[in-house]
């Protein structure tokens, strides 16, 4: 259930108007209630701190029971409300303030996935339990960062709520500052970097960028060669020490992460021509772009036994291919939600029936409740379900489209929100009460699936 509103974080009429106005199109009675706790969950919950001066508005969101605030997290919470900002001032004041957030901070450490609330915000900055026994370089304050495992899809999620917030309400003033444009400069030059293979010319290694190790009895926290990953040949992609996740990656080339990378880094180049700014950035986004994904097309797929052409989900450039799907996005299921192909693409459906096997997907779990994609993060036999809405989210099948939302509403234990995992037998068992990214994306499958199959639910 929400919380009073006088307990919310955030509070805007133009958002109650649009539950009102979704749920009369809703016949299902526990769906109208659970569109109701899940579309506005970021804002009821997770609205840490937002200062919300009209020159330069900053925005803290925790990802939900886990208070910090992760730039993908962030991003992904934020996306339901883009299509209202351009008529609701504060609420456009609210998402700016969380681009100047994830500048700021993605300036201070780009090698941060989570970070903690600025000082002048007055909160006190979370301890994370995990952050201990680590060796990472460059070294980071954990008074500013709260995770420093490095991963890709930060850097397309800064891009992407940058150029959604530009896109919905026509303002660019925040391009000029200095905290945004630093950012974006400094995040272009380490994608650069991050693309160099392990060895030189001269088949020694080359200075790395970042690196993490840890001691822990578990290998996904911590990285392989001395924390800056297993060898990479040069494929045009980047490397990334981290999944979606928080997973170590096997081979350093996330196949999904580049894809959304080169996606946002077009759209980033397409904004700045458009405003007239920054030429020569413009120009490097672009270039990197068609890099990375010419890196996807050409170096991140492989020939399946069964499927025949498929997307990889990790590659090294060496001619190995990792072949799963995890349930965090961006995923491989998620390519077209991101904009990287149609959902018509043959190797992206000969992708989606793969990954949607239980005999072909080693993280795909089926049960009584529940069946789809899981994580090595949770473990066996749990099922995300941000997996089964982004599964709904791409599908082109009306009846597939209601399974989804009939599985997402039976897994939520009676407390009306999404859950980071559920027990495939035992929904009862699940991880996390409260995971504010998988609230606001089922709410963007609810949209989807009333405006192309009206009445489904």
């Amino acid at each position: 259930m929400r919380p009073p509103p006088e307990c919310r974080t955030f509070n805007t009429p133009t958002i109650e108007q649009a539950i009102s106005d979704v749920n009369s199109l809703i016949g299902d009675p526990d769906w109208r209630q659970l569109f109701s706790n899940v579309f506005p969950n970021t804002l009821d919950t997770t609205v840490a701190w937002h200062n919300s001066n009209s020159s330069e508005p900053y925005t803290f969101l925790v990802t939900g029971d886990i208070t910090a605030q992760w730039i993908r997290d962030s991003t992904n919470q934020m996306l339901p409300y883009i299509p209202y900002i351009s008529s609701d001032d504060d609420l456009a004041k609210l998402v700016l303030g969380l681009v100047n957030m994830q500048a700021e901070e993605l300036l201070g450490y780009p090698y941060g996935n989570a970070f903690q609330p600025p000082p002048r915000s007055g909160l006190t900055p979370a301890e994370n339990g995990i952050a201990v026994d680590l060796s990472v370089d460059p070294p980071f304050d954990n008074r500013t960062v709260f995770e420093a495992k490095f991963e890709l899809d930060s850097f397309a999620s800064f891009f992407q709520i940058s150029t959604a917030y530009w896109r919905a309400t026509g303002d660019y003033q925040f391009m000029y500052s200095k905290s945004w444009s630093n950012a974006m400069a400094t995040v272009l030059t380490t994608i650069r970097r991050l693309q160099e293979p392990t060895y030189n010319s001269k088949h020694q290694l080359n200075r790395h960028l970042v690196q993490y190790t840890r001691l822990t009895d578990s290998p996904t926290e911590t990285q392989f060669g001395n924390g800056i990953g297993n060898p990479v040949r040069y494929t045009g992609m980047a490397k990334t020490l981290f999944r979606p996740s928080d997973d170590a990656t096997i081979f350093p080339f996330l196949v999904p992460a580049n894809a959304y990378l080169s996606v946002e880094l077009s759209n980033l180049s397409y904004m700045l021509t458009s405003i007239g700014v920054y030429s020569e950035q413009a120009d490097f986004a672009k270039k990197l772009a068609a890099e990375i994904r010419q890196g996807v097309l050409q170096h991140g797929t492989t020939i399946h036994p069964k499927y025949g052409r498929v997307f990889a989900y990790e590659t090294d450039g060496y001619g190995s291919a990792l072949v799963m799907d995890d349930a965090n996005g961006p995923a491989l299921l998620s390519l077209p939600y991101l904009g990287f192909v149609s959902t018509s693409d043959s190797t992206y459906q000969n992708t989606r029936r793969m990954i949607l096997s239980p005999d072909d997907n080693p993280w795909y779990f089926t049960g009584m409740y529940i069946h789809g994609i899981g994580s090595p993060h949770t473990g066996f036999l749990k099922v995300w379900p941000m997996a089964v809405a982004m599964r709904g989210l791409t599908s082109t099948n009306k009846t597939e489209v209601l399974e989804c939302l009939d599985q997402l509403k039976a897994t939520t234990s009676g407390l009306g929100l999404m859950h980071e995992s559920v027990n495939v037998n035992k929904p009862a068992e699940y991880t996390r009460s409260w995971f504010a990214w998988c609230n606001s994306l089922v709410s963007q499958l609810v949209f989807d699936a009333l405006n192309r199959f009206p009445g489904i639910i």
